[in-house]
């Protein structure tokens, strides 16, 4: 549970708004590994304080309601603003500008020094309704009393951010792709570890009254030059084919059936890809002195690479206002990757109920089904794979790099964590992940399935053999409890 912070009281005090979607959650985390006091504002605060590291004080707010505001603004010296409505079923325009108002009033009856603010690149002249809210809602701002810095960007390349995951979800399901005109509009993206810098140093740069910021990466490309260098990373072949009426609105559309998750907001972005998006002012190079921005090429590999790492710690679809239809069959989408997680109560101990899953494979088995387990070694030692022969070097205890079967321990914190990725014939990457937690009268056993497929083959492979892993995933964590249980 997080708690105030009560050691820093000259510190200055700084309010994150937006903390449990993309940008928010990330910049949260940045402030307050810098050592900052950070609150975060949300309107369930209760689901916050569970992602929010320690000392990080979460408190109840929302634009709409402007009574929550006063408490959440009290002794805030810098507040910033990170919330958007473009996924409301209303006119999210009209919402936007009146949670802007009524922000910025509280603000300057709280006494705040600064607001900041990120919104949208382009120019002020024929704007989609996104952009054009992304710019009204700065000149709300602006025009508060309060002094803004208003950064405006463009598309925001890291693992988990809405621009990315569309030329993902695009490149990765699409061998052929038709490209209408506005796809070479040119775009000037951002790293999401450069926007993050941005927005933290914003607090102390030294600025009189209010100043709009243009920020973007290194290069000046198009989208079709972003599927493209995506695709070459991933070392997927696509194949691009220029058609002349596909429309923005009809490609927001399509849109939403291709990646149904983005299905409310595609067509509102969508829209706004026929305004060139590019930074046209030297004004970040001159108050950031101290931020050079990574280019197209440099920022997809980066993200990329994090991906390896850890699954995004942050998401766009974080915040409930992205939630678009639910669609259970097949897991969960995060970025790339396809998930599956499931979970069982036993009363024993995390170390006691550890035991059990580190026995796994080998003599033991997989608790559940092993004549299927069986069958998929054969298969793949016919596809030239490991299969099942090499049964594991110690019956009871594992350590990072040992075989399991035709897996790989990848990693294992003993009594909390194990992860094994197959070395099987697939196509794609995949983990599967055990981990336990205490609980009031025992523990948590969490068992998590997770695919990267590589292309269409991929999706089809996860989606086909879903039912298959869903009986085979879910007999085996039951095993898994009964042997705990003993």
């Amino acid at each position: 549970m997080t708690t105030s912070v009560h050691d820093g009281a000259k510190r200055p005090l700084l309010l994150v708004t937006g903390a449990s979607g993309y940008i928010g959650g990330r910049l949260m985390r940045a402030l307050h590994d810098a050592g900052a006091r950070v609150r975060c504002m949300a309107r369930r605060p209760d689901e916050l304080r569970d992602r929010a590291p320690d000392g990080v004080e979460v408190v109840y707010g929302d634009v709409l309601e402007p009574a929550s505001l006063p408490t959440a603004l009290a002794g805030v010296d810098t507040a910033y603003f990170l919330i958007h409505a473009m996924a409301t079923p209303r006119d999210f325009a009209r919402e936007e500008c009146e949670g802007a108002r009524s922000f910025a009033q509280a603000a300057l009856a709280a006494r705040v020094g600064r607001i900041i603010y990120l919104g949208g690149l382009g120019s002020d002249k024929g704007l989609s309704a996104h952009l054009s809210s992304r710019h009204e809602v700065g000149r709300i701002l602006r025009d508060s009393g309060v002094p803004t810095i208003e950064l405006r960007a463009s598309v925001i390349l890291g693992s988990g951010s809405l621009s990315f995951e569309l030329v993902r979800a695009l490149v990765e399901r699409l061998p052929v792709m038709l490209i209408p005109r506005w796809v070479r509009t040119r775009t000037q993206p951002i790293a999401i570890g450069d926007v993050i810098a941005y927005l933290a140093a914003a607090a102390e740069v030294p600025v009189d009254g209010s100043v709009v910021v243009e920020i973007g990466g290194s290069d000046r490309v198009s989208y079709l030059d972003l599927m493209r260098e995506y695709a070459s990373q991933r070392g997927l072949r696509r194949t691009f084919i220029p058609v002349p009426l596909l429309t923005p609105g009809l490609s927001g559309r399509w849109l939403g059936l291709v990646t149904p998750v983005y299905a409310r907001v595609g067509k509102k972005l969508i829209d706004g890809v026929r305004n060139e998006t590019v930074v046209t002012s030297t004004i970040a190079a001159e108050l950031f002195p101290g931020i050079v921005p990574l280019g197209m090429r440099d920022s997809i590999a980066q993200a990329l690479t994090n991906e390896d790492r850890e699954i995004a710690e942050t998401r766009w679809s974080d915040a409930r206002s992205s939630i678009g239809r639910t669609q259970p069959w097949g897991g969960r989408s995060l970025g790339s990757r396809r998930v599956d997680s499931r979970h069982v109560h036993v009363e024993h101990p995390p170390a006691v109920a550890f035991k059990a899953i580190e026995r796994i494979g080998g003599t033991t088995g997989w608790y559940f089904a092993d004549w299927l387990w069986r069958l998929r070694g054969l298969l793949d030692l016919v596809a030239g794979g490991a299969g099942m022969r090499r049964g594991r070097r110690d019956p009871e205890t594992l350590h990072p790099g040992d075989a399991v079967d035709f897996w790989r321990v990848e990693a294992i914190e003993r009594g909390r964590l194990l992860r094994l990725r197959p070395e099987m014939k697939l196509p794609g990457r995949a983990w599967l992940q055990f981990e336990v937690t205490p609980s009031a009268t025992g523990s948590v056993i969490r068992q998590t399935a997770m695919f990267e497929p590589r292309g269409l083959l991929g999706l089809l492979y996860w989606y086909g053999l879903y039912p298959v892993h869903g009986l085979i995933f879910g007999g085996m964590l039951r095993g898994i409890a009964r042997a705990a249980e003993k």
